[in-house]
This record gives C-alpha cells, sequence and structure tokens, in this order.
C-alpha cells in the first residue's frame, strides 16, 4: 500500500481523495483474494495508487501459468475481471471506480510494448510529416499511447467507434 504520509500537507481534500483510492484498493483486494480462493488459484495482492486511480495487481507466488488463465487471451479475461472488480467497488462505496487491475504483469509488460510503438510511430510521424493510424486499441492501450505520444512533444487523438477505436498520431 502507498505510504500516505507524503501527502499528509497537502490540501484535505487531496488526503481525503487518497483515502478513497485507498479504500478502493481495499475493496477490490478483498474482492479479488475471494476469486482466488473459488478459483483455487494461488496469488500476492498488492495494492498502491498511480496518480489518480487505485491500482491493484494480483502476483504470481510461483510460476504465473496459473494466473494466465485469469489474463486470457490478449487481455480479455483482464478487462472482464477489471470491470468486475469496479462494479464490486461500486456496490460498496457507491461511486464509479477507475480502479486499473494487473495480473501476473500483464499490463506492465504490455503498457512497455506499448510505449515502444509509441516512440517508433513518433519517430515516424516526425520524419515523414504525416499523420500515422495504429491499430484499433483498447481504452487502456489508447491511454498508454497518447501518454507517450504526449511525452514525446507531438499531439494524438482517437477516431472511430469501439472496438475499432484507434490512435492516431498527428505531427
Amino acid at each position: 500500500m502507498t505510504d500516505t504520509t507524503s501527502t499528509a500537507s497537502a490540501a484535505p481534500q487531496d488526503a481525503d481523495g487518497l483515502t478513497r483510492l485507498e479504500q478502493e484498493g481495499e475493496i477490490a483486494a478483498d474482492y479479488l483474494e475471494g476469486l482466488l480462493d473459488i478459483a483455487d488459484l494461488d496469488g500476492d495482492i498488492d495494492m498502491d495508487v498511480e496518480g489518480d486511480r487505485a491500482a491493484v495487481s494480483v502476483i504470481a507466488d510461483g510460476p504465473s501459468r496459473d494466473l494466465q488463465k485469469l489474463v486470457g487471451r490478449d487481455g480479455e479475461v483482464l478487462e472482464a475481471l477489471q470491470e468486475l472488480t469496479r462494479l464490486a467497488v461500486l456496490r460498496e462505496t457507491g461511486e464509479r471506480s477507475r480502479l486499473m487491475l494487473d495480473i501476473a504483469g500483464h499490463r506492465a509488460r504490455k503498457r512497455e510494448k506499448l510505449t515502444a510503438l509509441a516512440q517508433e510511430t513518433v519517430q515516424q510521424v516526425r520524419d515523414s510529416g504525416e499523420a500515422v493510424k495504429l491499430k484499433p486499441m483498447t481504452p487502456f492501450e489508447r491511454k498508454v499511447v497518447h501518454d507517450a505520444v504526449a511525452a514525446a512533444g507531438l499531439r494524438s487523438e482517437s477516431e472511430g467507434e469501439e472496438p475499432q477505436r484507434r490512435v492516431v498520431v498527428l505531427p
């Protein structure tokens, strides 16, 4: 869990926000522990606060092959579990959650690959002066790419409708 002492001098609503995010993490952790018990899977739960959202990770005690069942093909099961976990938080708090769930490091690895893709695309846009459209992505994937493009000093936007929504990197 994140150490809250660094926010002690922050405005009271920041401290309240951190407390709310920590509460979301606790509720999510309880929900996921129950799920792991039902599925008879081993894993440790790690909670943190990243920016303006709670982050919960399920980490394998040993080989993560068993937890891969909770990730699924291309993270489809992980996305569904994240939504179910957010619903569990909503049920307890009455407020919509932006909680981010990672299982067996899947999102962390995906973030690294997407950041590299964004950097390559930024270079391609700079070299050609032309906008580049990327393949359709999930909201998580698009956010990672938008953040990496902005960090590189270029602009990007999303276009299209789900599930064909994609990032366009602009010169």
